[in-house]
């Protein structure tokens, strides 16, 4: 039998854990203050306000990126490189087919089979600047909910995880 001290602490950092995990899942505020002088969730943003963050935050964190990974190819970023050409009509739904569409597949062996460091790039750098610029968890293949690859791509049949 394990005495009761270790049984305490097993206990206590279990409820840390869970504590740590559950913050994760949360939303946070990244956007202009609302009514009550609290700064915004994505989800609590009008689409005016959405805009302003991805001008102001996003596009310049992702012209970065992509500028500093490809120069040559990235040399003018604006909103097409992931709305495609309806942000040019104010068509910014995600995900979107104007992105090539990624297999389903667990560990994405297929995309880094055959775009290894197209597929390393987003994972380790542009999801979380996205999840960190939007306020969103990332992605929990256990709650299969936040942000990650199919928040932007669609899979081989449609959107997936409720994107």
């Amino acid at each position: 039998m394990m005495p009761m001290r270790r049984q305490y602490a097993l206990a206590a950092a279990a409820a840390l854990t869970a504590l740590i995990v559950l913050w994760g899942c949360f939303a946070k505020p990244v956007g202009v203050p609302g009514s009550d002088g609290r700064r915004l969730t994505w989800n609590a943003m009008n689409v005016d306000q959405r805009k302003a963050l991805m001008k102001r935050d996003v596009l310049p964190r992702a012209a970065e990126l992509f500028q500093a990974w490809r120069p040559e190819r990235y040399a003018s970023v604006d909103c097409r490189l992931c709305h495609g050409r309806g942000a040019a009509s104010g068509k910014f739904h995600m995900p979107t087919a104007h992105l090539p569409r990624i297999s389903g597949e667990l560990l994405l062996g297929p995309e880094f089979e055959k775009h290894p460091q197209t597929t390393r790039l987003k994972l380790d750098r542009l999801v979380p600047m996205m999840v960190k610029a939007l306020g969103t968890p990332s992605f929990s293949i256990i709650t299969r909910r936040g942000f990650g690859c199919y928040s932007c791509h669609l899979g081989p049949t449609g959107p997936m995880f409720g994107n």
